[in-house]
């Protein structure tokens, strides 16, 4: 079995988030005031966090989110970021630069309800839900080959160091802790993983995780919840799992959804 985390945190606040304006990937809004705090929030709880690989949207509020959580690592600062245009933003077409209010009037007139409304030239949810399959079928592809080059992940230190610094603070509970790793059989993550992304294609990616991959959710998660909009630097965790020599779908387990401790309730994240 290879097994690797797989940490996600939407981008902090921009003006625009807060003006409740669609940004899609036409609109490359930089973070606001807030949403630089918020960032340097989320970098301060993740700091001792081991991160194995780094990715992030290409635009410019999830770039600065991503530096601004890596600026704050005490043990991978110096880590490269891999930028992906797979992790945009859902594309909204004629609807970027407009208001919430007017995308859900042009739905309304269309017969429709948001999200499920697609604008002239935006993209359906079914093509952000590919996109997200698209980048995670790769991702998994990635950590798959290097644990078969690097044997040493599933024996010992590497992999328990990098569960042990998630597990300070993330309620990852015994079935994934490091210390039972050799009561239940499992090996240590081969793998800690974090992406910066948007809420709109987070919300599809996790429906993918959901309704495809059946991903397990924590009992104090209901799906309601877990199909949510992240707010504003919301974590979230999953354990990856795959079993060795199988050609099947991993399995999926949710951590938790949306995590906002770093942000101490000081701020409006939506």
């Amino acid at each position: 079995m290879t097994r690797f985390a797989l940490t996600v945190v939407r981008h902090g606040e921009t003006r625009f988030n807060k003006e409740k304006i669609i940004q899609g990937q036409g609109i490359d809004e930089p973070l606001s005031e807030t949403g630089f705090k918020q960032a340097a929030a989320a970098g301060m709880f993740l700091n001792n966090v081991k991160f194995t690989h780094v990715f992030s949207s290409d635009l410019m509020r999830t770039k600065q989110t991503v530096h601004g959580i890596l600026e704050k690592s005490k043990v991978c600062k110096d880590l490269t970021v891999k930028y992906d245009s797979r992790l945009r933003e859902r594309k909204y077409g004629v609807a970027e630069g407009r208001a919430l209010s007017e995308l859900r009037a042009m739905a309304k007139a269309a017969g429709e309800e948001c999200p499920m409304f697609t604008p002239p030239g935006g993209e359906t949810l079914d093509q952000v839900k590919m996109r997200g399959k698209d980048f995670f079928d790769i991702l998994c592809q990635l950590i798959l080959q290097e644990a078969g080059q690097n044997e040493q992940f599933s024996q010992g230190a590497p992999s328990n160091c990098l569960e042990t610094s998630l597990a300070e603070i993330f309620p990852l509970g015994k079935p994934c802790a490091s210390e039972s790793n050799a009561d239940s059989g499992a090996p240590g993550l081969a793998a800690s993983v974090l992406v910066v992304s948007h809420g709109a294609y987070m919300k599809s990616l996790f429906n993918y995780f959901l309704t495809d991959l059946k991903c397990s959710l924590p009992s104090t998660l209901n799906k309601c919840e877990f199909m949510s909009v992240s707010p504003n630097t919301g974590i979230s965790l999953f354990i990856v799992n795959f079993e060795n020599g199988r050609e099947v779908k991993p399995t999926i387990q949710c951590v938790c959804m949306y995590l906002q401790d770093h942000l101490n309730g000081g701020t409006e994240t939506r």
